[in-house]
């Protein structure tokens, strides 16, 4: 057994590390043999093609088609994610409030809407909204796909910051209190921005979820990059291409998101660390 080791395992030997390299390398081989295969078969059902792909460089399959479920996806996410984070905070402070009617309340709200799937809750909303006609019919499915990712998500996060709170060593509330803060402003001034903070990365990617979970709006008749893409492929016959540039699109926005709330993670532990201790 080798003498060099790490904290938590031995460190491979002269026949593990050879044998690691001919793992990735036969990996790598076989990784891009699938990809020409895959290729292979593409081009020879005419996939490859180029007009295939040249709809997609017409300004007008980007203004009939793209751009308007491009903007639809990003109205949808940015609503639901700026209601749901407000509802995740409202929740999850509920969840830790000293009041056991307002623990048992917060608790119901987010196991239920946290059980049920996005889709059903978008067809339920749009069902009421519909019935009662609560929105205009041009909003209808907006405010359909909103509510389900505003409750489900709403959902998660007030888990996620509940559990970050919980996570903080309890001389924080301590300290707190010997300052002669109230626990809710201890909540609000002390432990809510550390939890935050540190639960930042989750919360992210349940942002990424709620984006992603946009598309489930094409069900109720939604206009979003997915529909567009699918019916851009209606019109010129070429599904496979669109689904690529789709996914393409929905792959930046992601990115774009994830560098947003690194940049704004990053920002905020500056902050606090360069904040004056006096």
């Amino acid at each position: 057994m080798s003498t060099q080791a790490t904290v938590l395992y031995d460190a491979p030997g002269p026949r593990a590390r050879a044998a690691y390299r001919t793992i990735a390398i036969v990996s790598v081989v076989a990784g891009l043999a699938l990809a020409a295969l895959v290729l292979l078969i593409l081009g020879r059902n005419g996939q490859l093609a180029a007009e295939k792909w040249t709809p997609f460089l017409k300004g007008t399959t980007w203004t009939t088609y793209l751009l308007p479920g491009l903007v639809g996806t990003i109205v949808s996410a940015v609503l639901s994610i700026v209601l749901a984070m407000a509802l995740g905070l409202v929740l999850g402070v509920g969840r830790l409030s000293e009041s056991r009617a307002i623990r048992a309340v917060s608790g119901t709200i987010v196991e239920v809407f946290r059980a049920i799937p996005v889709l059903i809750l978008m067809i339920f909303a749009y069902q009421l909204f519909s019935m009662y006609q609560l929105f205009p019919s041009t909003y209808l499915a907006l405010a359909a796909v909103v509510f389900g990712l505003t409750f489900y998500n709403g959902s998660v996060i007030a888990e996620i910051i509940r559990s970050g709170v919980r996570s903080l060593p309890s001389g924080q509330r301590e300290a707190a209190a010997s300052l002669g803060l109230r626990p809710g402003q201890a909540m609000r001034l002390i432990l809510l921005p550390q939890a935050i903070t540190a639960m930042l990365p989750a919360i992210v990617a349940q942002m990424v979820i709620a984006l992603k979970d946009s598309a489930l709006g094409y069900l109720i008749g939604y206009i979003e990059v997915v529909r567009s893409g699918i019916q851009s492929a209606s019109y010129y016959r070429n599904y496979l291409a669109a689904l690529v540039v789709v996914a393409i699109i929905m792959i930046v926005i992601n990115y774009a998101l994830t560098w947003f709330a690194g940049r704004l993670e990053q920002r905020m532990r500056t902050g606090r660390k360069a904040a004056p201790t006096s």
